[in-house]
Parts: C-alpha cells; structure tokens; sequence
C-alpha cells in the first residue's frame, strides 16, 4: 500500500506524486468551474488535517467520524456538509481509489424558501446604486437572471443588441443558454460601453480585469443597504425576483426553466412557492359561504 505525507499542503506520495495537484488536474479536465476546484480541494485538506493518518488506508468509520464532527461540533448546516461529502466522494473514489466514504449518506438539505424583492424594492435598489457601472451590474442580475458568476464573466461579444438575446457560453455544468436582455438595459449598455475605457472585452471589468463575484456580492449588498430594504440582498436574490415576476406575469415555467439554465423543472418550480401574488389570487372557502 502506497504510503502518504504532507509537505506545505501537498500530499506526496513514495513516488513523488502530488496526489492534490492530481485532484485538481482530473477536477479541471472534468469542467469544474474554479470556484468548486477551489471548494474541492480545500475539503480535502481539511479533511486530511483532521484525520491525522495515512490518506488511503481511510475507511468507512473515519468518514463517518469526520461528518458527524461537522455535523455535531462544528455545526455546518447540511449544504456545507454535502459540499464536504461530495469533494471527499470525488476524491477518494477517483484519485485514491478508495470507496470509504460511498456508504456515508448525505443530510437532508433545508427546504428554505429562495429571497424575492418586490418590485418597488428592485426600483429602491437601483435607485441607491448611482455609480452607472453597479446599477448596469443589478440590471444585468434582475433582467436576465443571471448568476453572478456568469455576469461576472459576461462579454460584450456575448450579447446580439439588435435581436436583444445574449449568450451564456459556460453555465453551471459547462452548458450555454440564451438570455433575454431589456431594452432599458441595452440604452444603459449603449451608455455605459460608450464611456469605457479600459479595453477589456469583458463588460464589468476594474483596470482592464474582470470584476470577481465577491466584489459583486458588495455591490449588491451595499446597495440594498443605502436603500434601506430589510431582507437579506445578495446577487441570487435578484435571480429569484427575476423568475418569480415572469411567472407572475404569466410566463410559462418551462420558458423561465430554459432561461434559468435549470437542467431539472423541480428546481424551477420553487418559485411557484414564493409567487405571492398567484397565492393572493386564490380565494378564501370562507368567503364562498
């Protein structure tokens, strides 16, 4: 049995193999986005500074000890520990070829309801964002419903003005899909584009770099804070206002599923939960009597 030590982070093998830069290599080739190569390898580590031992000679025990100690000590909630669960999976399965953690089951994910902004909050939002460049960045997020990684990465030669569609070339799951764009938001763009100077092709960009989705995240976060909205604001928030004001308006489920880029309906279909005012359509048996 091949016997395994750490050196600054890098789990060496006897032969010399850098078994986490092997990880990252099969994460990369399998079109795993940076984000959750990151996200991987960072479980791993941890999970390999935790257990104190061999890496291959884990078994189903140890994997049980260390998801009940996120679960019990640490209090992860059950999205982090099946993030952990499914970093740990693919490693041990496929690099170590090792099944200990296959016969460990995954905790039930919270059914919590996604965040929607009305749309006098969406109207507050962009008022209070003044800077051109963060009002662009929240339109893009609530018009097209975008996730932020993709606005991020949005270019300009992704979009076709004139037919007022855009292009996601790497979704989640490496996949495209069309997105509408608004013409509010194309005169914004014309405007914005007209005035930018940096020469990167990507359209939210800082000193000719693209912007990252935590300085996103800022944006938006700042932004509902200047507009004194109470609820919990965050760039999918606006993805979720998005596909709850189409439906409201009418728009067939399985159209706001393809502008999602959502592979299963069920994921869609949470929004039918949080759609306000279809519940408010609905007439109370007691004013039937």
């Amino acid at each position: 049995m091949a016997k395994f030590y750490i050196v600054d982070w890098k789990l060496i093998s006897k032969k010399g193999e850098n078994v986490l830069d092997k990880f990252e290599t099969e994460l990369k080739i399998r079109g795993f986005s940076k984000r959750t190569i990151e996200a991987y390898l960072y479980n791993c580590k941890r999970f390999i500074d935790f257990i104190k031992k061999d890496p291959k000679s884990v078994d189903e025990n140890d994997a049980k000890q260390y998801v009940a100690y996120l679960m019990s000590e640490r209090k992860f909630k059950p999205r982090s520990v099946n993030l952990a669960l499914s970093s740990l999976k693919f490693f041990y399965n496929e690099i170590l070829q090792n099944m200990a953690f296959n016969s460990v089951k995954a905790p039930k994910s919270e059914k919590k309801l996604p965040t929607v902004l009305t749309k006098e909050e969406i109207k507050k939002l962009l008022t209070a964002a003044e800077n051109p460049k963060h009002r662009l960045l929240i339109e893009f997020l609530y018009s097209s419903g975008l996730r932020v990684s993709e606005c991020v990465s949005l270019k300009i030669d992704d979009l076709d003005l004139s037919e007022k569609m855009g292009k996601i070339r790497h979704g989640k799951g490496n996949k495209e899909r069309y997105i509408i764009l608004s013409d509010s938001l194309i005169q914004h763009l014309n405007d914005y584009m007209g005035k930018k100077k940096d020469g990167s092709p990507n359209i939210f960009s800082v000193n000719g770099r693209p912007i990252t989705a935590r300085q996103a995240q800022n944006i938006v976060k700042e932004s509902a804070k200047k507009a004194g909205i109470k609820k919990r604001v965050f760039c999918h928030a606006l993805r979720s206002s998005f596909a709850t004001h189409l439906l409201e308006a009418g728009t067939d489920i399985r159209v706001i599923q393809e502008l999602l880029g959502h592979s299963d309906l069920s994921t869609t279909q949470i929004y039918t939960k949080v759609s306000t005012q279809q519940l408010k359509k609905v007439k109370s048996p007691l004013d039937s009597l």
